[in-house]
């Protein structure tokens, strides 16, 4: 009877009733962030009786978050933001479970910690960890519920729902690094994370209940200060799926801050190059190209044959990759980051400043 009374005002909604509640009782949903969108995600869904809600986030209450992030209050700073939400949603809804993860998601735990929940939740705010959700929820096969906000607007989709299109369908690669000030840099009114984050509430329930039209296939942009939104259609792109599931085998390995422009490419001097044992060097560079760095009797692999050619690279060793002047070398550590890679640098200034010291070294 006080679950009834407690969920009263949306069972007797005849699209509802207590078959949707239940419904609602047996789901799981895992919300990834508990900042600005989160807050207003975790609020609604736990009112609204989801049987087992997940909240992961590693960052901790500040007072700069308050004017947004409404779930907490003075007595929360300080504490990790899984664990200050966790606490007071219980006192909301005591009904339901709620498990937080006061950690950071990464390619490590993000498919196990997938498998456990029905529905992911996108409460991010930033592009690393967007890509990282998006291939996760792909490779886990589960709904993603997408949200993001910029001063006055924000955006709204879900994502990977009934063979409908993810975010790399949307945006097949990251902005350039530095291009999109983040909120702490340029600022975000405060109401607005709780209206985006209302909508990705709302679609998360119509996801499980089966009601109304999911924003699958759609991008909602809307904007505050005129109270105007827009909608967009958004094509399945298959090159894009078939990318990320090709990535599941070596998912754990992925540097997505590396992808994003964020992570600095690991370098190693001409010097220090020389001074390194037992270490496979890699030459990116064509068969014509000159000068020959014999001495570190290199593999030779031209770049645009790294991939077919790569397992014919022990991942084992250590592995430093050199071109002619230091360009090349950068994409083919990509190459071998998203192949699995871990132990790898390439040589500032190429096989040019290896010359260089070689000679120097001889005089």
């Amino acid at each position: 009877m006080n679950s009834y009374n407690r969920y009263h005002r949306q069972i007797i909604l005849p699209e509802i009733g207590t078959y949707g509640q239940e419904k609602l009782t047996t789901s799981k949903v895992l919300v990834i962030g508990a900042g600005g969108l989160g807050c207003p995600v975790l609020q609604y869904l736990t009112a609204a009786g989801i049987g087992t809600l997940g909240i992961i986030d590693f960052d901790v209450v500040e007072t700069s978050n308050l004017h947004r992030q409404v779930l907490y209050g003075n007595s929360s700073l300080g504490m990790n933001k899984a664990l200050a939400a966790k606490n007071r949603l219980e006192d909301l809804n005591p009904e339901i479970t709620i498990n937080a993860y006061p950690e950071k998601l990464t390619t490590k735990n993000a498919l196990s910690l997938f498998s456990e929940y029905d529905i992911i939740v996108d409460g991010s705010d930033n592009f690393s960890t967007r890509y990282l959700v998006n291939d996760a929820a792909v490779i886990a096969n589960k709904p993603l519920v997408y949200g993001a906000i910029f001063k006055f607007e924000g955006q709204v989709s879900v994502f990977n729902c009934q063979n409908g299109p993810t975010y790399r369908c949307l945006f097949p690669e990251p902005p350039k690094a530095g291009s999109i000030p983040s909120c702490a840099e340029i600022g975000v009114l405060g109401v607005l994370p709780g209206i985006i984050g209302s909508m990705q509430a709302n679609e998360v329930l119509k996801i499980i209940l089966d009601l109304g039209n999911v924003l699958s296939g759609k991008l909602l942009m809307y904007d505050c200060l005129t109270i105007q939104s827009s909608t967009f259609a958004i094509p399945r792109v298959e090159s894009e799926v078939s990318k990320v599931l090709a990535s599941a085998k070596n998912f754990a390995t992925i540097d997505y801050d590396l992808f994003c422009g964020i992570a600095q490419m690991k370098e190693i001097s001409a010097k220090n190059a020389f001074l390194k044992k037992d270490v496979q060097f890699i030459d990116v560079r064509e068969p014509h190209e000159e000068p020959k760095i014999e001495s570190l009797a290199p593999i030779y692999i031209p770049l645009g044959k790294l991939e077919q050619q790569i397992q014919n690279i022990d991942k084992e060793k250590e592995i430093i990759v050199f071109c002619q002047s230091g360009v090349r070398s950068k994409k083919a550590l990509e190459i071998l980051r998203e192949n699995g890679f871990e132990n790898i640098s390439h040589i500032k200034g190429g096989a040019i400043a290896l010359s260089k010291y070689q000679i120097l070294k001889e005089a």
